[in-house]
């Protein structure tokens, strides 16, 4: 049994899908509550849309726009294809 397979339960997708949001509201809670400023408030909200880009950049604009015929495995992988040599990366 591989235990670190593709998740294909909708169920489950969606389970995994609310605990990151859980996740990410509890951090940020915690955060705020440590440093209840509004620059704490405004840099959170940065960094998390730059983050949101950036995921959006290594897993669309990557695959679509730069040629590439399959899609990564994962953020590693994504990395890898962005630090290799130009010609290896058709």
């Amino acid at each position: 049994m591989n235990i670190m397979g593709d998740i294909k339960s909708p169920w489950l997708l969606q389970a995994k899908g609310v605990l990151f949001l859980l996740l990410g509201l509890f951090s940020a809670g915690l955060l705020f509550a440590q440093v209840p400023t509004l620059k704490t408030v405004v840099l959170l909200g940065i960094t998390i849309w730059a983050f949101c880009r950036f995921y959006y950049f290594l897993f669309y604009v990557l695959e679509r726009y730069m040629g590439r015929d399959k899609r990564f495995a994962g953020f590693f992988d994504a990395v890898k294809f962005l630090l290799s040599k130009p010609k290896s990366r058709v």
